[in-house]
């Protein structure tokens, strides 16, 4: 299976880079291997690397069945949650 090459800007690139940051302190916290936590997510190992590293091109379901293994499904729930600037525009559209 070939991936797509994503190309951010660096300052959205550290964003993905912070997550898989996360997502790897997360991992080590429970003391689990790459091994086990790619094989409860049902996702190759080197896949979990690649999210650990930050890749963009991993789909964003194998994120959210990452961070279910880690019990951190609920902190997907919080992606685009608080839309201040959607609600502004919306505020404005009742004016």
């Amino acid at each position: 299976m070939s991936s797509k090459k994503v190309n951010l800007l660096p300052k959205y690139q550290q964003i993905f880079d912070e997550i898989g940051e996360n997502i790897k302190l997360a991992r080590k916290r429970r003391k689990l291997t790459t091994e086990q936590v790619s094989e409860r997510a049902g996702v190759h190992r080197s896949t979990l690397n690649r999210i650990e590293k930050g890749d963009p091109s991993v789909a964003i379901g194998i994120y959210f069945n990452v961070l279910k293994v880690l019990s951190l499904e609920g902190d997907f729930k919080n992606i685009a949650k608080d839309d201040v600037f959607g609600r502004k525009l919306q505020d404005l559209d009742l004016l």
